[in-house]
């Protein structure tokens, strides 16, 4: 199974723990990358995953993050294909980088879209393309 994690799957474990819905997010996300290391799951990585990273003011989160990349069986890089996917997406509502991650990882052909972030989670009823979950739901989904 291909997953792709944006950026603020990546970034869940250095946000505040104290919020339990956080904590659990951190922790099923812990989970699914060891499983992307164990081999069980794909990982699809993106220039704009790079991009990001490496905007990231805090050096040990963008170290920590960018290691990630190895563990990439994919790593998708900008054709006019992405940019026209993105930009349908973008008509959704959904923000420009937003729609990027998303569209790379119907390029590389993710089976999921994993993602903390609740604009994305909220728009992700109108994209047809990518199945798009939370962590914890992803796992509650894949557990059955």
């Amino acid at each position: 199974m291909k997953l792709y994690l944006d950026n603020c799957m990546f970034n869940r474990p250095f946000d505040d723990q104290s919020n339990i819905k956080i904590l659990l997010e951190s922790e099923a996300k812990l989970n699914i990358q060891e499983k992307i290391r164990m081999g069980i799951y794909e990982l699809v990585w993106s220039y704009i995953l790079d991009y990001e990273n490496e905007k990231n003011p805090f050096r040990e989160r963008r170290e920590q993050i960018g290691k990630w990349k190895k563990y990439a069986n994919f790593d998708v890089e900008v054709t006019d294909h992405i940019l026209r996917l993105a930009h349908s997406f973008n008509e959704l509502g959904l923000k420009r980088f937003d729609a990027l991650h998303i569209a790379c990882a119907v390029a590389a052909g993710a089976d999921y879209f994993l993602t903390t972030d609740k604009g994305i989670l909220k728009k992700s009823k109108f994209i047809k393309d990518i199945c798009v979950k939370d962590p914890i739901d992803f796992i509650r989904e894949t557990l059955t």
